[in-house]
């Protein structure tokens, strides 16, 4: 390959990387600073400044000096910086979870990621300035970089997004990224860049990128939880699995991104987490006949599985086909025994045709359950799929507290607006149970089942059956539609303070 085609090869390269990094970068920091609208933002706008930077930062290098080892030793730089990140990603998140939500996101993007993507961002015009013969072809040449390096871009995407997280962990892939930097660099020194001067400084470069890089995908596998080991850790298009078992119960506990979802008795075959009674009881509570049940949000399959005790037909739809595996391998989830369908909760509604006795409605990403599914026009579709009195349930988190209270104030304010009737239980330890129909009154036909509960959940389950909180003030809340529909923004700071608690319970000691 002559330099001139290695040239474009380095163009094209870099900037697959550079989305690599930016979207694997929301990703490691997932477990601690969440998915939120704020963490997608500041990983943009760092990766934007950073581009803007090393546009200005590639210009100067070259009027400088057009050696190419410059270049180069930029691309190096950056795979040791990225090695460095995997390392240091949980320190610089836990520190940053001191701050608020979107100030936190932006330091913790900034200092992780400005650098090695601003060195990555000098390729282009550096090597603008390098190839150009004269000036009446800078235009073309620019044009034809930029169109190699976009298309790298696109592949690194792609990449990204369809390959690499789901099936490696994300220390694994951004030191794969770093490999391929060091790799791209050390081609050129080889080849090219041999001709005097010592190898020296690119060979310890290369060397601790590769320590670095080594160690921290080592330190990311070898976690001490103490009284608990992990007994599961993959990755998956909706972030990190974990299954940890308490040594001395047995008892398991399902993680996604740090944030605990469901807790399980293995010996009782019981969850020992009150929202799965509640949402079977619930259901249960307030319909009858209780035949045909939708759940939207499989978790681990513990609600579902509920149902066909039953007897009932359940449909699930679950949009991360990886919970699936870990529901039957670690609690007890019978996938056949019910109609799974792999997509998006809001897809699935616009699509199906089938009514129901009781719709659930438990879809978690991380700390909150996605804001499209809690919606006006969303909360009219599940409408169209109950039968006549049938019920939606749903599993939230909130505060009734002034000034925290938008989430259940709209929420509440949204159901009424499309359902006649609507209730709300909780036990206070931070579930929020709503049920909704079309009945003109909710009436109770049976009561509920307390002996399938967990002996440690029992009397939260009662009172939670027993407790119908006062609704939320309206004047606190908005009807949520497709069009407007703020929640991330304005429940920011109680999702913070969940994720924070939580998060800081997993840290490493």
């Amino acid at each position: 390959m002559g330099l001139r085609r290695y040239l474009f090869f380095t163009a094209m390269v870099t900037g697959a990387v550079v989305l690599v990094v930016e979207i694997l970068g929301a990703k490691m920091l997932a477990p601690y600073l969440g998915t939120s609208h704020f963490v997608w933002t500041a990983q943009i706008g760092v990766t934007l400044l950073s581009l803007a930077t090393g546009y200005w930062f590639g210009g100067w290098l070259v009027e400088r000096s057009q050696n190419l080892k410059n270049l180069y030793a930029c691309i190096l730089g950056a795979a040791v910086y990225l090695s460095g990140t995997i390392m240091a990603t949980q320190t610089v998140a836990y520190g940053c979870l001191k701050f608020s939500l979107p100030v936190g996101s932006i330091l913790a993007s900034a200092f992780l990621f400005f650098v090695p993507l601003t060195l990555l961002a000098a390729v282009g015009p550096f090597l603008i300035r390098a190839l150009s013969q004269s000036v009446q072809g800078v235009g073309g040449l620019a044009g034809k970089l930029s169109a190699i390096s976009t298309f790298g871009s696109v592949g690194g995407t792609v990449l990204i997004g369809y390959v690499l997280l789901p099936l490696m962990p994300n220390s694994v892939t951004m030191f794969a990224s770093a490999g391929v930097l060091i790799a791209l660099a050390a081609g050129y020194f080889i080849v090219w860049g041999r001709g005097g001067g010592s190898i020296a400084p690119q060979a310890t470069a290369v060397l601790l990128a590769i320590a670095l890089g080594s160690f921290g995908v080592y330190a990311d596998g070898k976690r001490d939880y103490h009284e608990q080991e992990e007994l599961l850790r993959s990755n998956s298009d909706f972030g990190q699995l974990q299954v940890i078992r308490d040594k001395s119960s047995g008892n398991l506990y399902y993680l996604n991104d740090y944030l605990w979802q469901n807790t399980y008795d293995p010996e009782a075959k019981k969850s020992i987490s009150l929202f799965t009674y509640m949402l079977h009881g619930l259901a249960q509570l307030y319909r009858e006949p209780l035949d045909e049940v939708l759940c939207i949000g499989l978790g681990v399959g513990i609600v579902p599985m509920e149902f066909v005790q039953d007897g009932c037909k359940v449909d699930v739809v679950e949009i991360n086909p990886a919970v699936v595996p870990v529901g039957e391998k670690y609690f007890d989830l019978k996938p056949e025994k019910m109609n799974l369908t792999i997509g998006d909760g809001r897809q699935f509604l616009n699509e199906s045709t089938k009514t129901y006795d009781a719709v659930i409605l438990d879809a978690f990403l991380g700390d909150s359950s996605p804001s499209h599914l809690m919606t006006r026009e969303a909360f009219a579709s599940i409408k169209s799929r109950l039968k006549p009195g049938g019920v939606l349930v749903i599993n939230s988190f909130g505060d009734f507290a002034a000034g925290k209270d938008f989430l259940l104030a709209s929420m509440d304010k949204t159901l009424k607006a499309v359902f006649k009737s609507v209730k709300i239980h909780h036990s206070g330890g931070g579930n929020i149970f709503f049920v909704a129909s079309d009945a003109d009154e909710l009436k109770r036909v049976r009561e509920p089942d307390l002996e399938r509960v967990h002996a440690w959940k029992k009397s939260e389950a009662e009172y939670a059956f027993s407790n119908e909180h006062d609704l939320p003030n309206p004047a606190h809340g908005i009807v949520l539609t497709d069009d407007y529909n703020p929640v991330d923004f304005y429940d920011a700071s109680n999702r913070e303070e969940l994720r924070r608690r939580l998060a800081m319970s997993m840290r490493r000691k």
